[in-house]
């Protein structure tokens, strides 16, 4: 089969590659669709720990077909065609948090598409523990329910109290997705800041009671906007965004008591200011998101529900062969989230 594969930070090539045979506990995908996340843009750049050669693609959707020789006598009741997406994360079930039930935090932590081959390919393996049956989702819809579980568990960390007045800055793909969670979960009132486009728009019509244009060459026409929305600040406020400017943006809108979520996908050479004395004299809560591992199914319960609509957030699609494209199409941020399509899908 044909799919692409990584030797090297930046060094890629759609190229033959052996077709995979599944472990006895495991099965083999048909790939049907794999979403472009903005985690592939750094494992491009070499971030994220990803492991070389590689097949990347995390937010893989396709049916079964291959199924190992001890998946029926470990308790996997699949059947080949079934349609299903996987968790891409996997902890090792042994080190010191995994112990504690804390498998997010495992320090040897792997997934699909970074550390291991992933979805833009024709065919993967990957263990039948990880699997979730599909009913009613399309596949453009399917490659969202990862991005969602990884909202879900953002909304576990955020823990919002009901009647809330929420600030979020950025409107990518997740952060349409936790908007919409934000407004089923405790958001009285949720304002998004974004620059404005197509994304902005979106949230407006899908989560935002307000939205607020963010202007990166005057930021005092945004910041009087949001004054204008809450003068006593926010309760809550979610960085989405992946800009270290906006972190201490956040920390400017929220109020005294308030909390701060840092959502955004950053490398770890990243840094922004932070004032102990604010944070000491305010008691605010700084908090953080990563990932998620054992939030499939409640992701699942939403999209396949119509709780959450993730739809119109696919709006690009690339053949594997025009993974530069697409690359070129994400760097430019054109669209609001992009698709990989094997061959024949």
């Amino acid at each position: 089969m044909k799919a692409i594969l990584y030797d090297a930070p930046r060094s890629f090539a759609y190229r033959d590659v052996p077709d995979p045979t599944p472990e006895p506990d495991e099965v083999v995908l048909r790939i049907h669709a794999c979403g472009v996340c903005g985690t592939d843009l750094h494992i491009h750049e070499g971030e994220f720990a990803p492991r070389f050669p590689l097949i990347p693609g995390h937010e893989f959707a396709g049916e079964i077909a291959a199924i190992g020789s001890e998946v029926a006598s470990q308790g996997g009741h699949w059947a080949l065609g079934d349609r299903v997406v996987a968790n891409c994360n996997r902890a090792c079930g042994r080190c010191f948090h995994c112990r504690r039930g804390q498998a997010l935090y495992c320090r040897t932590l792997v997934a699909y598409g970074i550390q291991m081959d992933g979805g833009f390919a024709p065919l993967m393996r990957i263990k039948a523990s990880e699997l979730y049956p599909l009913k009613t989702l399309s596949w453009r819809e399917a490659i969202m329910v990862e991005p969602t579980a990884c909202a879900v568990h953002g909304m576990d960390v955020l823990s919002v109290r009901p009647g809330a007045d929420v600030l979020m800055f950025g409107a990518g793909p997740t952060g349409q997705v936790l908007a919409q969670l934000l407004k089923r979960n405790g958001a009285a009132s949720l304002t998004v800041a974004a620059p404005p486009g197509p994304k902005l728009a979106l949230a407006e019509r899908l989560s935002a009671d307000r939205v607020v244009a963010i202007d990166r060459t005057d930021p005092e026409l945004h910041r009087r906007a949001l004054r204008d929305i809450s003068r006593n600040g926010f309760d809550y406020v979610v960085e989405a965004t992946g800009a270290p400017s906006m972190c201490a943006e956040a920390l400017r809108q929220v109020r005294r008591g308030g909390t701060v979520l840092i959502y955004g996908v950053y490398p770890d050479t990243e840094t922004f200011p932070v004032s102990p004395f604010d944070l000491f004299r305010d008691e605010i809560t700084l908090k953080g998101s990563f990932a998620q591992i054992h939030d499939f199914d409640r992701s699942l319960a939403y999209l396949e529900s119509g709780q959450v609509k993730v739809a119109d957030i696919v709006t690009d699609e690339f053949e594997l062969k025009d993974w530069g494209r697409a690359l070129d199409h994400a760097w430019k941020r054109q669209g609001i989230k992009s698709v990989m399509l094997p061959p024949g899908s």
